[in-house]
């Protein structure tokens, strides 16, 4: 009976051993509000839908560090988002400037949806246009016009 309870002991609490240790925090509560605030500025390139602050990607808790280094160094933070721009791209920046090598990436949703609703109306006139009846000849309208008093009387 004894070593049943220790088995379920070790089963139910033995699991926290093996837990993930938390990050680590900055000594500082200023500095780490204001690390919080360059990370939410910054995409995770891994998983490139997050913020390297939300992101538990090696490479993101690897940008957390160099930031947290750099704050400490006295850096300014645009200073460090340069430093991440130069280092990695605009694509690393959640909102980039608005600057020729990024007017796509600004422009282009709106340019697909201008696209798409040209495709729509496009096809919408074909299709009314294909179902629009005939232009009967003269000779056919006289046919028509004789079968509906022939069924009319």
């Amino acid at each position: 009976m004894l070593r049943t309870l220790l088995v379920c002991y070790t089963l139910v609490f033995g699991g926290t051993t093996m837990a993930n240790e938390a990050a680590p925090m900055a000594a500082d509560v200023v500095v780490e509000k204001r690390l919080m605030e360059i990370s939410e500025e910054l995409r995770c390139l891994v998983c490139q839908n997050e913020t390297i602050a939300a992101s538990r990607a090696d490479l993101a808790l690897d940008l957390r560090r160099e930031i947290r280094t750099m704050i400490a160094e006295g850096k300014t933070d645009k200073e460090i988002l340069d430093f991440m721009v130069e280092r990695y791209g605009d694509f690393v920046r959640y909102r980039p400037p608005v600057k020729p090598t990024t007017w796509l990436l600004w422009a282009g949703p709106f340019v697909l949806l201008a696209g798409g609703i040209a495709a729509l109306i496009a096809f919408l006139r074909r299709r009314v246009k294909d179902e629009a009846a005939p232009e009967l000849s003269e000779e056919e309208r006289r046919r028509a016009a004789a079968l509906l008093d022939q069924s009319n009387s």
